[in-house]
């Protein structure tokens, strides 16, 4: 029985973990031109899960709606790229 549990408690935090720091990037297909968003970059950049992730730590549905104001309202708050050719990459 104790074996089980330190199994179910391993599996829970590596799990946990995985959530917390994501994938290394992600990359988004877009009409005019991909974007690769580099989780670990932005990870730095914001310091907080919560600046991006507001409703807890999981995936964002990101579209163009989204990426054109939540990302780029960031980007110029951070002096990030906002023109259309320094994320879209055809």
């Amino acid at each position: 029985m104790k074996r089980l549990t330190a199994v179910i408690a391993a599996a829970a935090f590596l799990g946990a973990a995985a959530l917390a720091f994501g994938a290394d990037s992600y990359t988004y297909e877009a009409k005019n031109g991909n974007v690769t968003f580099d989780h670990k970059a932005h990870q730095k950049a914001a310091g907080k899960c919560t600046a991006c992730h507001e409703g807890g730590v999981g995936p964002i549905e990101v579209d163009k709606d989204y990426g054109h104001s939540t990302c780029k309202d960031c980007h110029k708050e951070m002096s990030g790229p906002t023109k259309c050719n320094e994320c879209h990459v055809k």
